[in-house]
């Protein structure tokens, strides 16, 4: 298990520039008033070098709350789709999503999700800020579900740190299918940081993985008091899908 990177990457000053006016002065003032966010543990980020945030996943605004809070940038891996939609719509997706400091992640499986891990382990290695959601997807109804070990894999080939958080009442602000968000306030919690290093010549397998990643998603559930369900969001989004499919053609 290598070491975590501790020394920050440079961005350009473009880059720096651009993401400061956008946190200070376009998006991120508005935000604040709309949604008047309430923050907890926010020490617990690392003041430099490599880390991953790991948090639960409720909305589709959770990777626009957490940087608009945290004291450094934070990269996050998006769905791929976000960044090849067609027309007008989609580049201008594509451009915020870019601003935002978001790649996109391939969950196809295979070649394709390699490709997005060593995304996420390059982020890592710049020294900088990683966002990710174990669970791999919106959660269907509220609940914490199981995490992927998509994560774990990222702690033992980088050496970071994991910082825990919970996301609360995102997903009344903007349940899925709702365009428009409410206005109401939403709360984050960041968690002491998670060191895994004492599993530094540990073999990997499957066990080792799963065993990383639960520890991961306890900490997450003990921040959000979320009731857990021991299956992926993914399997459920699908039952629920066929389900309502049926009903339909029943109807």
């Amino acid at each position: 298990m290598p070491q975590c990177h501790i020394v920050d990457a440079e961005p350009s000053k473009g880059e720096r520039v651009f993401y400061w006016v956008l946190k200070r002065v376009l998006v991120g003032p508005l935000l604040k008033i709309l949604f008047r966010p309430w923050v907890r543990g926010i020490e617990n980020i690392p003041e430099k070098g490599g880390a991953i945030i790991a948090g639960n996943h409720l909305s589709f605004m959770d990777s626009i709350f957490i940087p608009l809070v945290a004291p450094r940038p934070v990269v996050y891996l998006a769905k791929k789709d976000y960044f090849t939609g067609p027309g007008i719509k989609g580049r201008l997706v594509r451009s915020f999503f870019l601003a935002t400091n978001q790649l996109p992640m391939d969950r196809g499986g295979g070649s394709a999700s390699e490709a997005s891990l060593k995304s996420g382990l390059k982020v890592l290695n710049d020294g900088k800020l990683l966002g990710i959601y174990p669970e791999g997807t919106r959660s269907p109804d509220g609940r914490l579900y199981r995490g992927r070990t998509g994560v774990a894999r990222l702690v033992l080939e980088s050496g970071c740190p994991v910082v825990p958080v919970a996301l609360i009442g995102t997903d009344k602000v903007q349940p899925q299918g709702r365009m428009v968000p409410k206005l109401r306030r939403i709360g984050i919690v960041f968690g002491k940081p998670i060191d895994f290093s004492r599993y530094q010549n540990v073999p990997e397998d499957r066990f080792l993985l799963r065993s990383i990643t639960d520890e991961i998603m306890y900490e997450i559930l003990r921040l959000s008091g979320q009731e857990y369900v021991d299956t992926y969001a993914s399997t459920v989004k699908t039952r629920l899908l066929t389900e309502k499919k049926k009903h339909e053609q029943n109807g």
